[in-house]
């Protein structure tokens, strides 16, 4: 499995979902967490984003996934 670099999750106001971008070097990986609510923890948030890295074959440390409100 390949290192990604970094994890960011952030809330879509507009589609009312969360979206994962995951960077490995330079390519980027988006995805949504459709069905996610927006009152999810930072926990509940970092392992999704960890388990999203991984179904696309990346492993993210969780430390590096940075979550915007």
């Amino acid at each position: 499995m390949l290192q990604a670099d970094s994890a960011h999750v952030n809330w879509d106001p507009e589609k009312k979902h969360w979206n994962v971008r995951v960077k490995v070097g330079e390519e980027v990986i988006r995805r949504s967490l459709p069905g996610t609510p927006q009152t999810a923890g930072e926990d509940v948030l970092r392992s999704l984003a960890v388990e999203t890295a991984m179904a696309d074959g990346y492993e993210v440390d969780p430390a590096k996934v940075d979550i915007v409100h």
